[in-house]
């Protein structure tokens, strides 16, 4: 086994399915179905939620909300996320222990590392809702944030594409896909894997980042298995 303790970050987006909104039965399920293959392999399973599918608090602004309030509505909405998944994953037999980063009673924990790298030993998928806590940080870094905390051995990122390209490759058949690249390259370069200050975190705490497609059937089960899929940003 390649990993013993994995963070994967998934976008709000991608559980609307492809209207990108509300909650997509059948992709809960097939991301569900993902988790599943991996959560019986021994490999420990945290996943940090996005809520751009609900509501995404950077729009705010433009809609008439304070982003503040905006943001924290933003967070609400990967709670809502995270029980939605916990329900499909439930159904499933799969041991499910939620925190988030405020305690909503009866519903979710507040976030510790302690109590999530516990619920991991005790072989429960951890789901981190509610961001970071904080207005103007996104889920990507809250991603990082939570895969520094419980000491993951890397941070996956699940999109809908084969990984890091030097274009986009919906727009352009031609983009060149990279199987690794250093954080500092990628900076360079200018390629939009995640907002700056996410990426810097990641940098800074030397977690390695790999950037896959979800959507893939088996992909999420290949990677901890060790074989090559997507792309690895290293230090």
């Amino acid at each position: 086994m390649q990993y013993k303790r994995i963070l994967l970050k998934l976008s709000g987006e991608s559980l609307g399915g492809s209207t990108s909104c509300g909650l997509d039965p059948e992709r809960l399920k097939s991301y569900a179905e993902e988790i599943e293959g991996v959560a019986g392999s021994g490999c420990q399973l945290a996943i940090v939620m996005g809520g751009g599918n609900i509501f995404r608090g950077l729009a705010s602004e433009g809609r008439g909300f304070d982003r503040v309030q905006g943001d924290y509505m933003g967070m609400m909405a990967t709670v809502i996320n995270c029980m939605a998944m916990e329900s499909t994953l439930r159904a499933m037999g799969i041991e499910v222990c939620h925190l988030s980063a405020f305690g909503i009673d009866p519903l979710c924990e507040k976030t510790s590392a302690t109590r999530a790298i516990r619920a991991l030993d005790e072989g429960k998928v951890v789901l981190f809702s509610g961001g970071t806590g904080n207005p103007y940080f996104t889920t990507d870094s809250a991603a990082v944030l939570r895969a520094v905390e419980i000491k993951a051995d890397i941070l996956l990122k699940g999109t809908r594409v084969d990984g890091i390209f030097d274009a986009d490759p919906e727009k352009d058949h031609h983009a060149k896909l990279y199987e690794s690249i250093s954080f500092k390259e990628a900076y360079e370069k200018k390629l939009k894997i995640m907002d700056l200050t996410a990426f810097t975190l990641c940098e800074e705490n030397r977690m390695p980042l790999l950037v896959f497609n979800m959507h893939s059937k088996g992909n999420l089960k290949r990677i901890v298995e060790g074989h090559k899929t997507g792309t690895l940003v290293h230090i």
